[in-house]
Parts: structure tokens; sequence; C-alpha cells
């Protein structure tokens, strides 16, 4: 009709594993959005707890994409952007619950400003406490979540320009995507959202944090807090992360914070009883340099390493209760 606004499409996303107590609340949430037009693609990493079915019942306007094998969160998701039609792309964790304004806040940036390619949303606790407000990095290359388990009393209540944003919430320019490329399946889980938001930034690509836009998490409620996995996973790909990123000189000068992390890491591990999984992580890091070598030559860098350097915090170590694992 005369008059209308016409506004994109936003491709939803949401990666399951075993995660049916979840889906009642988050796809629930979802369909409760003001913002329209958006489509739901649910991939499921093969479950065993009737997670399909419950879906395919319960939500038929859902588009499932089934697995036959766990492709982790970063090989779900890309799955799911495969499959997709719609301009944005919004990951979503299934352990979460959205406010409905969130897609009509989030996408504001994304329409306003062209060169924008990631929008990161306030995620809660369910306890009230902050989750994550956007990725923050240090020279030692540690990865956390901004604010994590701080009370929430408005410390993050300004729209700002950030390094990235968590993916277990974020809206992603599909076309920002198809220059830089997708989630590193390689990872599997944990830090391809980190690797994400670098890679972005060396291409000149902006991430907004918009905290109008709000989401309960459930944090861990897939991979569990602490973890074996976790901390398999999310030590080896911060090697990963660094190397494939890092500008030489950077890489260079932030040697000694990253050498020095990594040994503390080991008996940090050790005490808490996930000896295994960290000593695993490293031997299974070196092991992987080479193919990461091979991505870092095919990543095109666009800005100059001042760019980069604001957003690496100078600290070597960080608050234990800020670290992803």
């Amino acid at each position: 009709m005369p008059g209308e606004t016409s506004y994109p499409l936003i491709s939803i996303i949401v990666v399951n594993y075993n995660g049916k107590k979840f889906l009642s609340g988050c796809l629930n949430s979802i369909f409760l959005q003001t913002y329209l037009p958006f489509e739901v693609i649910m991939v499921d990493n093969a479950s065993t707890d009737d997670s399909l079915e419950y879906v395919q019942k319960n939500f038929p306007d859902v588009k499932i994409v089934a697995q036959s094998t766990n492709l982790g969160f970063a090989g779900g998701t890309n799955a799911g952007i495969r499959m997709a039609k719609g301009e944005f792309i919004f990951t979503l964790n299934n352990d979460t619950i959205t406010d409905s304004h969130l897609l009509e806040e989030i996408v504001q940036p994304m329409q306003q400003d062209s060169h924008v390619g990631v929008c990161g949303s306030k995620m809660i606790l369910p306890n009230g406490r902050i989750n994550s407000t956007a990725i923050c990095i240090s020279r030692s290359g540690a990865a956390w979540d901004r604010g994590m388990d701080e009370p929430d009393l408005g410390q993050y209540d300004t729209p700002e320009e950030v390094f990235g944003a968590c993916a277990g919430a974020a809206l992603y320019r599909r076309s920002m995507l198809e220059e830089i490329g997708l989630f590193d399946e390689d990872f599997f889980l944990f830090m391809e959202d980190v690797d994400l938001a670098f890679r972005a930034q060396l291409s000149g690509w902006k991430c907004m944090y918009v905290p109008s836009a709000r989401v309960v998490h459930f944090h861990g409620g897939t991979s569990g807090t602490g973890s074996e996995l976790a901390v398999y996973y999310g030590n080896r790909n911060l090697i990963w992360y660094i190397i494939k990123n890092f500008p030489p000189r950077v890489l260079f000068l932030s040697m000694p914070w990253i050498f020095a992390r990594n040994c503390c890491d080991i008996p940090y591990y050790l005490l808490r009883q996930r000896g295994k999984a960290i000593v695993r992580s490293k031997i299974d890091a070196i092991r992987g340099l080479r193919a990461i070598l091979l991505k870092r030559a095919g990543i095109e860098k666009k800005v100059p390493d001042k760019k980069i350097l604001q957003w690496i915090q100078k600290q070597g170590r960080i608050p234990q209760k800020k670290k992803f694992f």
C-alpha cells in the first residue's frame, strides 16, 4: 500500500543441541517480536532429547535444519546462514529469552550506517546481573564478556562502538559476512565470535553495542560453564584466534603476555581438576597452527595497526570472574 515502509528481513538462527528444556522459552519469546519481517531457522546438531519432534509439533513456522552430526556452534550457525534469506542475520543461543523489542532496537544502527557490520545486545543473567555487553580482548589474547557478573546499575546503558559482540545474541550484516567469511568451523565451539569480530575489525567494519536490545541468557546452558568441553575449546581456540588475526607488529609486541598467559593457564586449571583438558588444548592448538597460518594469509587487512590497538587492553591479566572459561 502507498506510504507503507518496507523493512528488511531478519533471519534468526538458533543452534540447538539437546536443549529441549530451553526451546519453549526461547522460541515463544522470538514470536513476540514487534519487528517484522523475520524468519526463524533452528539448526539441530543431532540432538537425542526429542528436540526436533518438539519443535515440529509446537512451532510449525520454524524452519529446521537437521544435522546428522554435531557441528558445534560455528558449523551449526553457518548451516543456518546458508539457508537464510535475510539481509541481516541474528544469531541466538537456545538458552535465551528475548525482549519483545529486541529486533526492533538492534537493527537500527545497521539501517542508519552502512559501515556497521555487527550489532551486539545487552545480555542479562537470570539473576539480573550482566552476562555480556561486548567482547573485550587484551594483549595476552584473553577475551571476555564486558561486565560479566556485575550488577546491572546502568553502567552499560550508552550505545557505543565496541570491538565485538557475543554471538549468543548478535546481529550481522549479510554483505559483511560475504566479504570476510562466516564463522570458522574449525573452532567448533567458543571464541568463534571473537575470531569473526577480529576479521570484521581488520576489514574496517564497525560493531555497535545496543543496550536497548535485551536478552536473558541462561549462561552455559548447553556446554556448561567451566566444563572440560569449555576449557578445551576455549583455550585451544584462543591461541588460534591470536595467531590468525593479530597483525604482525601487534603479535610481536604482545608475545611476552601471550606466552605468560598460556604458561599460567596450565597450573591454574590443574588446581581445578581440568589438567587433561588444558594440556590437550595446548597440544592440539600447536598441531593446528599450519592450517591457521594458511587462513591468516587469506585475511585482508584494511585498517592501520592503531585502529586495532585501540581495542586491545593493556592488562596482561583480567579478573577471573570475567574470563570466558
